[in-house]
């Protein structure tokens, strides 16, 4: 099969890796960073480059770039690919891809689900990409009315083979409701915690709650500045709600109150206890 990917950096460059290292399929990717191309070709992780005079030869399509450049390479180039080809965006908000792109590919005739790996680094860059970023994480698919079942199971069959352990399956709106809390208002808390006059000053006296609450305050405020804005409304929610149990904090620090310090404590663990995860 001829997988074709847009955007060769952490995330693009990572499933490049990964389908030559983990399957016989042909790889073929685009990048507008000439370096970034060359050392694609290099270290294997693409057959050749992707363009217009082979689009029409990729059965499925992978658009590993961010949202708004996403759409304007739908509206671009869905037209080129063969009909019936299958492409799956990447980027970390669904509802407005996904409406644009549904648009794009029923005037091409072309089968297009919404993706977002679950995986990633601080740092970008196909430098920093891994045939191993995706081994045990999510993939979640919205698949849009038309998708049939045989190419939800091909791309369960995609994905799993690179090795992501879970494929889930949602509608664009609960993705980006639920994203605004998982993953958008973890960069955000963390930027702002980053900002106390006492990190500069924190050598020696930090551990790992210090490495974890900091380590996505290193992100790209470009492409971070354009999810949060296309989800602005869930996230801002969000944000909200964060503000105002931080205030229950404050209170009873303030007040010296160690019953209600304690039973917001409890109340965290308990919820933490529920909700699971890592």
């Amino acid at each position: 099969m001829n997988i074709g990917i847009v955007g060769l950096g952490l995330i693009g460059g990572s499933l490049a890796k990964a389908f030559k290292a983990r399957t016989g399929h042909s790889v073929f990717g685009a990048d507008l960073n000439e370096e970034t191309m060359l050392l694609s070709r290099l270290s294997g992780a693409i057959d050749a480059p992707l363009q217009d005079e082979n689009m029409d030869q990729m059965d499925i399509v992978l658009i590993a770039i961010r949202p708004t450049a996403a759409i304007s390479w739908a509206e671009e180039h869905f037209s080129k690919l063969k009909k019936g080809a299958c492409v799956v965006d990447m980027c970390g908000v669904k509802r407005v891809v996904t409406e644009k792109m549904e648009k794009c590919a029923q005037d091409a005739g072309v089968l297009y689900v919404g993706g977002h790996p679950m995986a990633g680094k601080e740092r970008g860059k196909f430098q920093n990409a891994s045939e191993n970023l995706y081994v045990g994480a999510s993939m979640i698919l919205t698949p849009g009315k038309n998708a049939a079942p045989d190419t939800l199971e091909n791309l369960n069959n995609l994905f799993t083979d690179i090795g992501f352990a879970r494929i889930v399956f949602t509608t664009p709106d609960e993705h980006d409701r639920i994203i605004a809390y998982t993953s958008q208002l973890a960069h955000i808390a963390s930027s702002a915690y980053i900002k106390s006059p006492e990190a500069l000053r924190q050598r020696g006296f930090s551990a790992g709650s210090f490495r974890d609450m900091t380590r996505v305050a290193f992100m790209d405020e470009d492409m971070w500045t354009e999810l949060f804005l296309l989800n602005a409304d869930y996230l801002t929610g969000q944000v909200h709600l964060l503000i105002e149990n931080l205030k229950e904090y404050e209170k009873a620090l303030e007040s010296k109150d160690a019953d209600a310090l304690r039973a917001l404590l409890k109340d965290g663990r308990e919820k933490k206890t529920l909700a699971g995860g890592n």
